[in-house]
Formats: C-alpha cells, sequence, structure tokens
C-alpha cells in the first residue's frame, strides 16, 4: 500500500515539472500598436526651425517660381523724339548734307528740319538767338561765337576741308606773290576766305590793301563777272569755282590756297575750313540725339563720297549748284569730311591759331577753350 501511494506521489511530481516546461515553452503574446499622439502646434514649430533657430521658408510651388522667373520684363517707354533745326550753306557744307536733307524731307527722319542759305551770317544770328540747335559754319566763325556766347557754341564735327581757288582769266599768277599789283575778288568777308587770301598775301611778303588789292562781294556776283568777263581775278570756294570753270573756259584754276597754306604754315596744320557747331545747352539737354545726328551725318557723307552721280542730283535738287553736271564735276574737289570725336580737336586747334597769330579778331579776340572742342558724350 505504502508502495503504491510513493509511486502515485512520483508521477503527480513528474506531470507536474513537465507542465512547468510546456509554459515556458510558449510564445508571449505582443502588445497591440499604439496610435502615436496627435502633434501638438508648439512641437511643430519647433520641427519647421533650422539648425540655426531660424524659421524655414515655407516650401514654393517651383512651377510658379519658373513661371515667374521666364515672365518677360514690360517694354520700357520709347524716347521722346527731339525735334532739331539744323542749317547748311549753299556750298561744300550744303553738299556733304544732301541725302541727310532728302531722308529728312521724304520722312526718313522727320524730326530734323533744315535751312539752307548762301550766308554764314544768316547761321550765326540763329544759331545765337536759338532758332537753330545745329549749323554749318566757317570754323573761325564757330570760335568767335564760342567767345561771344561764353562757351554756348561749341563744335561738333568738322565737315569741309581746303575748297578755295584762286581762278584768273589769263595765265601770269602763278604763285601768291604774282597777285602784287593786282585787284582780287572774294566772298566771306569776316570768315575763313578773308583771313585766307590775307595770310598767303602776307606769307608773299606782300600787303593786302597796300600791294593786293582785296575786294569783296557775294559769291553769284563775282561768279557772273567772271564769266562774263568783267573781272579777271577772283577768289571763290567749290562748287561755285567749278561753274565759273564750265562756263567760261579762257578761266583757269592758277592757286589752290590750301596747298599755299600748307606750305605757309609752319607747324603742320591743314586748312579746315567747315564745321558743324552746335549750342551747348543743346548737347547738355540731348546728348543722345547728338550723337545720332553726328552718326547720321557721317553716313551721308560717305554716301556723298561713294555716290557721286545720284549725289550730284540731289545737290542740284537743292540748288546748291545750277544742274547736276556742275555738281559731278565739283563734288571730288569739296573736301567733303566727316571728322568728330578725339580726332576733332588735332585736326582744327593748329589751324585757328594760325588764324589768331594772323589775326585774334578773326576767332573773336582768344583761342578757344578745351571745351570748344566736343569729344562726344
Amino acid at each position: 500500500m505504502k508502495k503504491t501511494l510513493k509511486m502515485t506521489s512520483l508521477l503527480l511530481a513528474l506531470c507536474l515539472v513537465l507542465a512547468l516546461f510546456a509554459g515556458c515553452g510558449e510564445k508571449k503574446e505582443e502588445p497591440a500598436a499604439q496610435p502615436a499622439p496627435a502633434q501638438s502646434a508648439e512641437s511643430k514649430t519647433e520641427e519647421n526651425k533650422t539648425e540655426s533657430g531660424a524659421p524655414k521658408a515655407p516650401e514654393t510651388d517651383k512651377t510658379e517660381e519658373k513661371k515667374e522667373e521666364t515672365q518677360p520684363a514690360a517694354p520700357a517707354e520709347p524716347e521722346k523724339a527731339v525735334e532739331i533745326n539744323v542749317g547748311v550753306l549753299k556750298g561744300p557744307t550744303g553738299m556733304g548734307a544732301v541725302k541727310l536733307m532728302d531722308d529728312s524731307e521724304s520722312g526718313v527722319y522727320p524730326d530734323y528740319h533744315f535751312t539752307l542759305t548762301a550766308e554764314p551770317t544768316d547761321i550765326v544770328a540763329r544759331l545765337s538767338n536759338g532758332d537753330l540747335q545745329i549749323g554749318a559754319l566757317p570754323t573761325n566763325l564757330a570760335a568767335n561765337l564760342y567767345n561771344k556766347t561764353n562757351g554756348n557754341v561749341r563744335v561738333i564735327a568738322l565737315n569741309c576741308l581746303g575748297v578755295l581757288y584762286v581762278l584768273e582769266n589769263g595765265d601770269s599768277v602763278k604763285t601768291p606773290a604774282d597777285l602784287a599789283g593786282r585787284t582780287i575778288w572774294c566772298n566771306g568777308q569776316g570768315s575763313n576766305p578773308e583771313y585766307m587770301i590775307n595770310y598767303i598775301i602776307r606769307k608773299a611778303g606782300l600787303e593786302p590793301g597796300k600791294d593786293v588789292d582785296v575786294q569783296f562781294g557775294e559769291a553769284g556776283d563775282i561768279s557772273a563777272k567772271m564769266i562774263s568777263g568783267e573781272i579777271d581775278l577772283c577768289m571763290l570756294p567749290v562748287p561755285a569755282a567749278t561753274a565759273i570753270l564750265i562756263k567760261n573756259q579762257d578761266v583757269r584754276s592758277a592757286l589752290d590756297v590750301a596747298a599755299e597754306y600748307e606750305k605757309a604754315a609752319s607747324d603742320g596744320s591743314v586748312l579746315t575750313m567747315g564745321c558743324l557747331a552746335a549750342r551747348t545747352d543743346f548737347i547738355e539737354a540731348h546728348p543722345e540725339a547728338v550723337a545720332d545726328f553726328l552718326a547720321r551725318y557721317e553716313s551721308t557723307v560717305g554716301f556723298v563720297k561713294d555716290n557721286t552721280q545720284d549725289a550730284a542730283e540731289l545737290v542740284a535738287k537743292y540748288e546748291i549748284t545750277g544742274n547736276a553736271q556742275i555738281a559731278a564735276k565739283a563734288l571730288p574737289d569739296a573736301g567733303i569730311v566727316c571728322i568728330t570725336g578725339e580726332e576733332l580737336r588735332p585736326s582744327l586747334e593748329g589751324y585757328l591759331q594760325v588764324m589768331f597769330d594772323a589775326n585774334p579778331a578773326s576767332v573773336g579776340g582768344a583761342m578757344p577753350g578745351d571745351d570748344f572742342y566736343y569729344a562726344g558724350k
């Protein structure tokens, strides 16, 4: 009996041990995942800060950003057109400007208004009172105006070199010294022609008014008298000189005044007879308009020099010469140029110095200052 009980106890203990081992081998059940708590406004603010603590910039729509970048800028308002009144002379300065005059008349440059006159004094008066903003003048008259207006007129371009010729109905004048005892008729009293004839006479050892009788008149009257034979000696510029040579075969070109000037001048300067002058107040108010005008003037000078026959027709159209035949013959000798910018002063100053040394009144009593020579904006 005792033996049976003992066996029963052992079996029960064995079952209990086995039950314990079975419990240890079972897998524990993982707890269910809990939903994340809602993020507070404060934690969102912290998250949107950069490492430095500054708030992050809000993200933009890249498509919108690109659209803004490629959007074209609003067009700038066009500059208001500037009206320019221009005076030119019936002579080489007018011949050089004929294409620009024609373009203005035909509407290509409707803001340019040209006045054509035979007398430099007309342009001097109108440039002085403001009727003209730009005028073609003998270079010494431009220097005079600079002095008389206290610097309110400046030279902006050289447009004409030496175009003066001594014409003789005969064959006795070969040098300036041969003018002794003669009467010579000239135009342009008070401007380059007067000072040039006096200069070459004096350089020949003669005195105007004493050894040579120098008379002055209008170019048209002098031309008519030379053609008819009423007078036998004159000094005139192209194209008036050209017309005389065509119409009276007995008249010849005796002296090229530009060549005689270069022989007499000791500084290497050249005879620079014509220029474009402009009012300083206009230049300062409208530098772009002045630059545009000079570029177009240079272009018209190129046209005249490269297209003689077409240019001659325009010269005749504006009655600068009697007909296109005279114009075509005169153009190659007209000394037409367009010298601007940094080349302006060295091309002109030496000539004005010669004039001043010969007669200070020829340039207004004093050499013009540095600002007389407009080098551009």
